[in-house]
């Protein structure tokens, strides 16, 4: 027992589960006062979702004579679009949600997720919402600067001087030669949607949202798997993501609802992942079948919950803010 002498303590402090309370007690206020119904849904799942940037758990569940493998979900929200789909208007859920392979200062396998979803707004309502959300989780805490809201093309020529639209593999290299990125030319290829990613969390990221809530949206169409094409221009997809002071807290959508759109985007990403040899995944028929019957116009967006409060108590690594992390689970 002695190698585990201290090793059952909680990685944070008691005053980090209060806070915790508080926050989790705000939230459910905050949208009971807008009638926006709590709800479960399932943590494991028949099926998981097709992102070829994601890692997944699975289970083998037992039930004599039939043996099923399980998922444990990244994300609830396609249970959730089941919901809406089944007519329950506008809806949240606070939940657990499993990614394998992360764990870090920003990650732990198992995180909180507050994800919701309402019904009849636009992306422009639901960061309207946003906005109201945050400020009342830092009333009192901290003092955050009115909240931002810039394009993803903005910030990308203003911090680059690169078209995120359309790929220039020889812009992009050279841009990565010129600002210590050289490994980038190795690492993405001629794949747009990484170079993308690269780029951002390297040279843009770290500038967002200094003290203020800052809103990206329009994102390039081609890093959105489950949001509409925006009906203005088909390179731009509507797509918003959160940041406070560099650190990555949400990402919301203009809910895709075209059943065979939504489809075709799952098999290419089905097809990525055999070509990159990632895990092999399950196509949720099930919200398919959701929205072939008819999901509403919807706008929703998922939180990480522990970033939240690492931000809210200044924290420098999420095992400050779990109980137990990964390393004491």
């Amino acid at each position: 027992m002695d190698e585990l002498r201290g090793d059952w303590q909680p990685t944070c402090s008691l005053e980090s589960l209060r806070s915790r309370a508080r926050m989790l007690q705000k939230i459910r206020q905050f949208f009971a006062h807008r009638s926006v119904l709590e709800v479960e849904t399932p943590l494991l799942g028949a099926a998981i979702g097709t992102d070829p940037q994601l890692d997944f758990f699975t289970t083998e569940y037992h039930w004599s004579p039939t043996q099923q493998t399980l998922f444990l979900q990244t994300s609830p929200e396609f249970a959730m679009k089941r919901l809406l789909a089944a007519g329950c208007g506008s809806i949240y859920q606070i939940c657990k949600a499993f990614r394998n392979g992360e764990s870090g200062r920003f990650h732990n396998p198992e995180f909180t997720l507050l994800e919701w979803y309402r019904v009849g707004y636009n992306l422009s309502q639901l960061m309207d919402e946003v906005d109201g959300l945050i400020a009342e989780l830092f009333d009192g805490i901290q003092a955050l600067q009115p909240a931002q809201r810039v394009s993803y093309q903005t910030l990308f020529q203003k911090y680059t001087g690169l078209n995120p639209l359309v790929f220039s593999y020889e812009d992009y290299c050279g841009y990565a030669q010129s600002s210590g990125l050289a490994d980038a030319i190795t690492l993405c290829g001629y794949d747009h949607v990484l170079w993308l990613d690269f780029i951002f969390s390297h040279s843009i990221q770290p500038h967002l949202g200094h003290n203020a809530l800052c809103m990206v949206y329009g994102y390039p169409a081609c890093l959105s798997s489950l949001a509409r094409i925006n009906g203005h221009n088909v390179l731009v997809t509507d797509r918003v993501e959160l940041f406070i002071n560099g650190v990555e807290l949400g990402n919301g959508y203009y809910e895709l609802s075209d059943v065979k759109e939504q489809e075709r985007r799952f098999d290419k990403e089905i097809a990525i992942r055999q070509d990159t040899q990632r895990p092999a995944v399950i196509k949720d028929k099930r919200l398919l079948a959701a929205l072939d019957a008819g999901l509403p116009d919807c706008s929703g967006i998922a939180i990480g919950l522990d970033r939240i409060l690492m931000l809210l108590s200044n924290s420098s690594a999420i095992d400050d803010v779990l109980a137990f992390s990964i390393s004491r689970a």
